[in-house]
């Protein structure tokens, strides 16, 4: 949709003034959303890391994805990372989670996990990529479907031949 209009992915700690635009892309995205309230505690949060990706669409800075992480004694949990569907196999993705890896990496995290839909074969194949490997599955962690747990050890990121986040 927006396609050819759009400069630079900025990636900002997520505020306030962006729920209103992500809590719809979470809608948007999702057959369970999280709720505002959700993202306001993850604000709140102290071991939470937050993440808007906003692009400049006809000079205007529109939010176009976001992430939600934790990171607790060298361990992180990557809870949430969406974008919106008009912008979708753009790279946008590919773009927050090397940066996610990066500040993680920055923050001397050793190892990341997430969940993911056993049926988000997109996402499950850009984890993939950046050397993240399934571990287990949690049966009907979304309700109607299970989530393949996924890991990715950080501790000698420099000897990974995964380390597409440094490019």
């Amino acid at each position: 949709m927006h396609k050819e209009r759009f400069s630079g992915l900025k990636i900002l700690p997520m505020i306030d003034e962006d729920l209103d635009a992500v809590v719809d892309i979470e809608n948007v995205s999702y057959v369970r959303p999280w709720s505002r309230k959700t993202f306001v505690s993850e604000l709140n949060n102290p071991i939470s890391h937050a993440f808007a990706g906003k692009l400049n669409i006809d000079g205007k800075d529109v939010l176009a994805a976001y992430s939600v992480s934790w990171i607790v004694q060298g361990e992180a949990h990557l809870l949430n990372l969406t974008v919106h569907p008009d912008f979708r196999r753009m790279g946008i993705a590919r773009k927050l989670l090397a940066f996610n890896l990066r500040f993680m990496e920055e923050d001397a995290v050793g190892t990341v996990f997430l969940e993911v839909r056993r049926s988000n074969d997109a996402a499950r194949i850009l984890y993939e990529e950046y050397g993240f490997r399934e571990f287990y599955v949690r049966e009907k962690y979304y309700g109607d479907e299970d989530a393949l747990v996924m890991g990715l050890e950080l501790e000698d990121p420099l000897k990974s031949p995964y380390s597409l986040w440094r490019d």
